[in-house]
């Protein structure tokens, strides 16, 4: 079965949850950089959510852009660094799971915000898409995406790189309003918006909500699109303790709220920050996957 297919199957489709916090905790620095200078590290990681019951890998390259890795000052190349993820995530997902290759923001603003064209952004994401291809991703996920803008910048730069099924999550600041990202984006006219731009699933994740104020948000989606709903909410709302930024869900907290996702519309679900393999171990408890 193809991983379109699955989609359209309509069954619950388990992705997996954070590849940063996981290796913060191994004592590494946070990014993609690590598919190319640990990928030992990254490797386990992806093993471990393999384990929990995911169906779905998403590589280690979430802003392995040209625009972000550049702006960043990184000492790692764009090809090398999005082939090593796409390659690293197949390895541990054998033959039974499917990898989406992971794209997320540059990092700037479009004109007339910041100095940055569409067309910019545009060539920016198909580069990175076609190495993740390359490196035999199943199809792509756009996500943690502030501006609808720069996610159909995204999703178009996929999907003339090829006919593999492209997901899209905006990240969220409010339930207020309609649904709001930083940028003001509405939830069920940015779902709209990226479905006629041929999106194969579109969601939420990250942001400032919790797993429930994110089954709201797909509600709203729920009523503007007949398409797959997506959830992957952090493992709660993010909070500063000594200045760090924590997020203190349980796993069994966090399971909970996805059924709430789930209740919602959400046939594909996940976690996002601060989540770890046994949150997704206990979702998948929690809907009857095997292990």
């Amino acid at each position: 079965m193809s991983l379109i297919e699955l989609l359209q199957s309509k069954s619950l489709i388990l992705l997996d949850g954070a590849m940063g916090t996981q290796l913060a905790a191994l004592g590494l620095e946070m990014g993609g950089q690590n598919c190319v200078s640990h990928p030992d590290e990254v490797l386990s990681v992806h093993r471990r959510y393999a384990e929990a019951g995911c169906d779905v890998l998403t590589t280690n390259t979430l802003t392995m852009n040209r625009i972000s890795i550049e702006s960043h000052g990184l000492a790692v190349d764009v090809k090398d660094v999005n082939l090593a993820g796409a390659k690293l995530a197949k390895t541990a997902a054998g033959p039974d799971r499917y990898v989406l290759g992971d794209i997320s923001s540059t990092g700037q603003l479009l004109e007339p915000y910041g100095d940055y064209t569409e067309e910019q952004f545009y060539k920016n994401f198909r580069e990175q898409a076609e190495y993740l291809l390359a490196g035999g991703a199943d199809g792509f996920i756009i996500e943690t995406i502030l501006d609808l803008r720069e996610a159909l910048c995204a999703l178009k730069a996929c999907r003339d790189v090829s006919n593999l099924p492209v997901l899209v999550t905006l990240s969220f600041q409010t339930t207020d309003n309609g649904g709001r990202t930083v940028m003001g984006n509405a939830a069920a006219e940015s779902a709209k918006a990226l479905a006629d731009a041929g999106a194969a699933a579109v969601g939420a994740n990250c942001g400032q909500l919790d797993p429930r104020e994110t089954a709201r948000i797909l509600d709203k989606m729920k009523q503007a699109v007949d398409l797959p709903l997506i959830a992957q909410p952090n493992a709660g709302k993010p909070r500063l303790v000594n200045g760090q930024t924590v997020f203190d869900m349980t796993p069994e907290e966090f399971a909970e709220g996805v059924s709430a996702c789930i209740e919602a519309g959400a046939s594909i679900i996940g976690g996002c920050c601060g989540t770890t393999p046994e949150h997704i171990r206990r979702v998948a408890e929690r809907i009857g996957k095997p292990d």
